[in-house]
């Protein structure tokens, strides 16, 4: 509602009636969006205190999205005053500098001033800036080959046809990375991304875009062994694992296959290495998967409390690091079911360990470590002492006892964090790494194969370690095709790697 000032009514009832609905619909609006504030607030709130494992993230993020949107709609409704909106001050950050510029110019309607005809000059301007969409376009790009003749010889010359992705498909690489990001980074199945083309005119089955996939992804496949490669060359590691729902044709039913992901994560600690993330496909669960995806890694791998991951330091070459957080959910569960005391301890006594995490987070593993010792040992001390003194007074079966024995036999590896400054408390930074996967199996339900889930494995790779590394991945797959179709050597492959791309396109990233 916007109120015009220089045509008000002069009959003083109606003024005072107009006042009258001004003040009641102001008033209304106020108190809906004090209402609507304070949801948000407590929603918010419910992210970080004890009951933030209650609301799933996802649901959360919708819940904020519906809300922020009723609160800008009576924001938007509230009386202005005046013949212009008046201009307020955002907090929000500048628009990206590579983005394309259109100029736009509103100026008055002549030179002269309408109070005293007097000439009007210019004192200065302002300007804003609006974000504007241009809809995706597709479009056919045309080759012409022009074939030449000799008189004399009768030899034909013509030059040879460019290289194409996919053999004899129309799919440039513009056009495959798209596909690629709609799948697996936005979560689009190709049975929904065929009706986003038809709706354009083309017509573009399922089967067609499986096919492009497939190809794609076998140009990628050298470039998923470097990442890996690199990966595991590394000293510091988080690893764990996901179900992926397998189609079994011959059982006419799915199976559970599983993707292992490896995280780098050294950002906390100032580590030289960049983030990535390692996504490796396997039909099972069994001990020898991450035996055989670790058979060269040395060092120290954060893990969950899956029994496999021991099977891994009979040699000496790998140490176990335990989660904190999968510690804490034991307790945290025992809490929700029954409020016992001693879990509402336990978790008191974890989150003073967490705080002193917060503390150090992102300085240097030296201070780290100081820091551990002189505040998070004697509570480390204290705990496993007060634990051990409780285990006896609990029933052997119940699910307070086998948190406590969860906890105290992984104590060894719980510990660690106090003998080494790069170690995490816990195995979040994987646990990040896989919620794209559950994303995926939300929207794609199963993988249609053992290869589906390879190349669901070698995309997640690529994805993921390109957002870790702030790279926009549509930009640097159509890019890395490209290069690749162009005839990019293969020993150098290093420099596709996402974060040595980025070196060279800042623009892009």
């Amino acid at each position: 509602m916007r109120l015009d000032l220089d045509n008000l009514p002069s009959e003083p009832a109606l003024l005072q009636h107009l006042v009258r609905g001004m003040v009641t619909v102001v008033e209304h609006r106020d108190g809906e969006i004090e209402r609507l504030k304070s949801i948000i607030k407590q929603l918010q709130r419910s992210q970080f205190g004890r009951r933030s494992e209650r609301l799933d993230p996802d649901q959360l993020a919708l819940g904020l999205e519906e809300l922020d949107g009723d609160l800008a709609r009576e924001e938007e409704s509230r009386p202005r005053v005046g013949k212009q909106q008046i201009e307020q001050q955002s907090h929000r950050k500048p628009l990206p500098n590579h983005l394309p510029r259109e100029d736009v110019l509103v100026d008055v309607d002549g030179t002269i001033c309408a109070g005293c005809g007097g000439a009007l000059h210019t004192i200065g301007e302002s300007v804003s800036e609006m974000l504007d969409w241009v809809p995706a376009q597709l479009r056919v790009i045309r080759t012409t080959r022009p074939k030449y003749a000799c008189r004399t010889c009768e030899t034909v010359v013509q030059a040879p046809a460019p290289e194409r992705l996919i053999a004899g498909g129309l799919a440039t690489p513009a056009l495959l990375a798209q596909v690629l990001v709609s799948k697996y980074c936005d979560h689009t199945p190709l049975y929904r991304q065929s009706q986003i083309f038809a709706r354009n005119g083309v017509d573009l089955p399922r089967s067609t875009l499986a096919g492009w996939v497939g190809g794609a992804c076998w140009w990628l496949e050298a470039l998923h062994e470097r990442l890996a490669k690199n990966v595991f060359a590394s000293n510091h590691l988080f690893a764990d694992d996901t179900p992926v729902p397998v189609l079994d044709p011959g059982r006419g039913r799915t199976k559970t296959g599983r993707l292992w992901v490896y995280a780098r994560e050294q950002r906390p600690w100032g580590g030289p290495e960049p983030p990535a993330a390692v996504y490796l496909f396997e039909p099972d669960r069994r001990a020898e998967r991450p035996a055989s995806h670790l058979g060269q890694f040395k060092g120290v791998l954060h893990v969950d409390g899956y029994a496999g991951f021991e099977q891994l330091t009979g040699k000496g070459d790998i140490v176990l690091a335990a989660c904190w957080a999968h510690a804490r959910r034991k307790f945290y569960d025992v809490v929700q079911a029954t409020n016992a005391p001693i879990a509402v301890e336990a978790l008191r006594r974890i989150g003073e360990l967490y705080a002193v995490e917060a503390d150090v987070r992102g300085q240097s593993p030296g201070h780290r470590l100081a820091a551990r010792r002189s505040r998070s040992k004697p509570i480390v001390d204290a705990m496993r002492v007060w634990l051990e003194t409780q285990l006896p007074l609990l029933p052997g079966r119940s699910t307070l006892a086998e948190a406590v024995r969860y906890a105290l036999s992984r104590w060894v590896g719980l510990t660690r964090f106090l003998h080494d400054g790069r170690i995490e408390l816990d195995t979040n930074p994987v646990e990040r790494a896989i919620r794209p996967v559950s994303l995926g199996r939300k929207n794609h339900l199963f993988a249609g194969s053992d290869g589906g889930g390879h190349r669901w494995a070698v995309l997640c790779s690529l994805i993921e370690t390109c957002k870790l590394n702030g790279v926009e991945p549509y930009a640097y797959l159509h890019d890395v095709l490209s290069r690749m179709v162009d005839g990019h050597p293969i020993n150098r492959l290093d420099e596709l790697l996402p974060w040595e791309w980025k070196a060279g396109n800042p623009v892009k990233s």
